[in-house]
Order: structure tokens, then C-alpha cells, then sequence
């Protein structure tokens, strides 16, 4: 049986860790994870700057989509609320990474 979960207060819920980050001055990779529920979820990013304002390119393993979906969560309801964490910096630096990348 299928678990309903109610989405509205998704933002409360996930909380994002950035583990690493490379890049330049237009488009950086981040790698790290998200928690819900008590359960982690990696994910691997790009952003992207300037041209055409901020854009996060966000990857969900399949494993996560499924997870996501056997919890009764919509992943793409997810997938936004992460990316609308990563632009407004909405995130914890894990210890020893790199610092995040500026989105210009």
C-alpha cells in the first residue's frame, strides 16, 4: 500500500548538505545530499551562471526516484525544492568540503 504524504511543507522537511563543489566563474559541480524523513538521498548538481540568470541542473540517482516515490513523495516536487534550496542558499556545508559556488 502506497504511503500518502502531504507535500505542502516540503520545504520544512528536506534539509541540504553540500559535501563538495568545483568550478568556475560560469558553472560549478555540487555534490551532496538531502535528508527526509530521517533518510538520506545523494544528489550531483551543476549550476549554472549568468547567461539567462541562475539555473541548477539537478540528478537524482534512480535509486533516490525510487525511494522518493515508495515514501509516497513526488520526486519532482523534490527535485524543486532542492534546487530552490541550492540558488537560495538554503544549505550546510559539510566540514572539509570545498566552499559552495557563487552563481553569478
Amino acid at each position: 500500500m502506497k504511503r500518502e504524504v502531504d507535500n505542502s511543507n516540503l520545504s520544512k522537511k528536506i534539509v541540504v548538505y553540500v559535501s563538495n563543489s568545483t568550478g568556475g566563474q560560469f558553472a560549478s559541480k555540487i555534490i551532496g545530499h538531502f535528508v527526509i524523513d530521517d533518510k538520506k538521498f545523494r544528489f550531483i548538481a551543476l549550476a549554472f551562471g549568468r547567461i539567462g540568470g541562475h539555473n541548477i541542473n539537478l540528478q537524482l540517482p534512480k535509486t533516490s526516484v525510487n525511494n522518493l516515490k515508495k515514501n509516497g513523495y513526488d520526486p519532482e516536487l523534490v527535485q524543486l525544492e532542492i534546487q530552490q534550496k541550492l540558488l537560495d542558499g538554503d544549505i550546510i556545508i559539510l566540514s572539509g568540503s570545498r566552499s559552495p559556488p557563487s552563481v553569478i
